[in-house]
């Protein structure tokens, strides 16, 4: 397996297409938080974002089984538009929009390690979280979306863009008034991070 964390994206999908299930694996644990996190920003529901995250890996496995993987050097992004895709999907089916939940939720940043930090920074790192959470949700959803894929899922515009069916243009406008809001919120709550 350490030989394995070494190679990269497509030569694990190769190694996987060959029949090497420890190459998927390791393109798993590779990518997982990034995956997990922007779904579960989007779903807002730890659950839900786990049964999105595992069907996301799902539609992987059969499309690179079946040999209709063709996104070279760019499985990340490819991984992200299924996940954004499914979330969409999702709430077709039930026909209705995100709820906003209260800070009662579990919060986001557990899937991080934080396991070096004492007891008082990470207690400062969850309220911080907790307070750029809150923030998050009252901003617009296409304005939230562009700043959680941009900065949770380290996704450049041209694949946010790809993702929400925009244009780049329109991708960085609602990054730039996203930014801009959750500022004023700042001002108007006097938060400090």
């Amino acid at each position: 397996m350490k030989a394995l964390v070494k190679k990269t994206d497509h030569e694990l999908i190769q190694l996987f297409t060959d029949g090497n299930l420890e190459a998927l694996e390791a393109l798993v644990v590779r990518h997982k938080d990034k995956l997990y996190t922007s779904i579960l920003f989007l779903v807002k529901d730890k659950y839900l974002a786990e049964d999105i995250f595992q069907d996301v890996f799902i539609r992987i496995i059969d499309t690179m089984r079946s040999g209709r993987y063709t996104e070279e050097g760019k499985f990340l992004p490819w991984a992200m538009r299924i996940a954004h895709n499914l979330c969409v999907d999702h709430f077709r089916k039930v026909k209705r929009t995100p709820t906003i939940r209260n800070s009662e939720d579990k919060d986001i940043f557990e899937v991080l390690n934080f396991t070096d930090d004492s007891a008082e920074t990470a207690m400062m790192k969850r309220q911080s979280h907790s307070r750029v959470r809150e923030m998050l949700e009252r901003l617009p959803e296409d304005q939230r979306e562009v700043i959680i894929l941009r900065h949770y899922a380290d996704m450049s515009f041209k694949e946010i863009a790809a993702a929400t069916d925009c244009s780049i243009n329109t991708a960085l406008g609602r990054m730039r008034y996203g930014l801009i809001n959750l500022r004023k919120l700042m001002v108007q709550k006097q938060i400090a991070l």
